[in-house]
């Protein structure tokens, strides 16, 4: 029961589904470019990634500074919960790729 709540207060918020269902569409997305294509603040799309990756929702490889989010192995439960977020009608803004190489 309370893997199945985290599961599902993971997903009770519609930037995280966005999130979800955007991370799913590009495959693999570093933190910065999420940044610039949701217009965030990196301290929110940090919080949110990780209550997604806490769910079991989100894998995270480092290489040098940055941090790129793809999709987990997902079980059952995570898996048919992004089935349904697949159906849902999202309006997901254009992936922006604007991570400065320093």
């Amino acid at each position: 029961m309370e893997e199945f709540l985290k599961v599902v207060s993971a997903l009770n918020d519609e930037t995280r589904v966005r999130l979800l269902a955007f991370i799913d569409r590009h495959e693999r997305v570093c933190v910065c470019d999420i940044e610039n294509s949701f217009g965030m603040i990196q301290s929110r799309v940090s919080r949110h990634l990780k209550i997604l990756k806490d769910a079991g929702f989100l894998l995270v490889e480092r290489e040098g500074r940055w941090a790129y989010f793809s999709l987990a192995a997902l079980d059952e439960l995570r898996n048919d919960m992004l089935k349904n977020i697949r159906k849902l009608d999202l309006s997901l803004p254009e992936l922006v790729h604007n991570c400065k190489v320093s």
